[in-house]
């Protein structure tokens, strides 16, 4: 027996979601019905798709050789839907973009917002997350990260490099003692993320400093900058944020000053598929020039 594209279907959610029950709540099926419906698929085909293990459902090498093919008719069936689109300059269908908190808040709800100002028939979310999304379980279409990956089969494109310096509010500045060197900073309450909490050791800012401990951590950039609203201290943030915090100051910027990048990753054979591909595009040029416009503001 052939598998179907229903086969397909019910093969590549459990890959994905690496359980049935995941599996089960993507097709919106009783996890029962998925575990027949594999080894039913595994019958037919007479090979083993998944080892079984405490942690989950791995991929078994011929399961890994059927990926390839599955995601390919996957990519074959939603560009045949999309050619027979009545409006086919237009996008529609659902996008998900995972992006670390600083991005999610402060960059990508106006990139999105034009993005489906052209194209009111697309569905684009924000995942905001302290983390890195899974795009190998497909738990999002694009992801932008601090850090590119370095394994499985997914395109990474840089997308810009973005500035970071010490901040504080005004009147903390008026009433705490004098910054003057990096060495100051040791009298002052000190904003950052949670040590342990940290995902990505480019976010490790406060590791640059002369400085030992954080008294006000959090491991959300908006929340940190709300340490910094209220006058608690002294933190890094990101330029880019700051427009949207004007009563915050950079401090010692002829002392101090960080760059980093964001790049843009997504499955590598997403790019044949006119969507994912032209909202790719739009993603990478909005995002880059919203880093531009916000940085230039301060």
């Amino acid at each position: 027996m052939e598998p179907d594209w229903d086969d397909l279907k019910v093969f590549l959610a459990v890959a994905r979601g690496t359980s049935l029950s995941a599996a089960a709540r993507l097709l919106k099926r009783d996890p029962a019905t998925v575990g027949r419906r594999i080894a039913r698929l595994e019958e037919a085909l007479g090979a083993a798709l998944f080892v079984r293990t405490p942690a989950g459902y791995g991929l078994t090498e011929a399961g890994g050789r059927l990926l390839d093919h599955a995601e390919a008719v996957e990519q074959a069936i939603t560009q045949g839907a999309e050619a027979l689109r009545a409006n086919p300059g237009q996008l529609t269908g659902q996008v998900r973009i995972g992006a670390p908190d600083g991005a999610a808040v402060y960059l990508l709800p106006r990139v999105c917002a034009a993005i489906r100002e052209q194209h009111p028939g697309l569905e684009l979310q924000i995942v905001a997350l302290p983390g890195v999304v899974n795009l190998s379980r497909r738990e999002a279409d694009f992801a932008v990260t601090v850090t590119p990956p370095t394994a499985g089969r997914l395109t990474v494109q840089k997308i810009t490099d973005y500035r970071l310096h010490l901040a504080a509010h005004r009147d903390y500045l008026a009433r705490a003692p004098e910054i003057r060197t990096l060495a100051d900073l040791h009298d002052h309450p000190l904003v950052g993320y949670i040590p342990d909490m940290i995902f990505d050791k480019a976010l490790d800012y406060l590791s640059e400093l002369p400085v030992t401990g954080v008294g006000l951590a959090s491991n959300a950039v908006s929340v940190q900058l709300a340490f910094l609203r209220e006058g608690a201290g002294v933190g890094i943030a990101h330029d880019f944020a700051l427009p949207h915090v004007p009563e915050l100051c950079k401090v010692l910027t002829d002392h101090f000053a960080l760059t980093r990048s964001y790049h843009l990753v997504r499955h590598a054979g997403d790019r044949r598929i006119e969507r994912l591909a032209r909202v790719g595009d739009m993603l990478h040029a909005g995002l880059r020039a919203e880093v531009a416009r916000l940085e230039s503001l301060t």
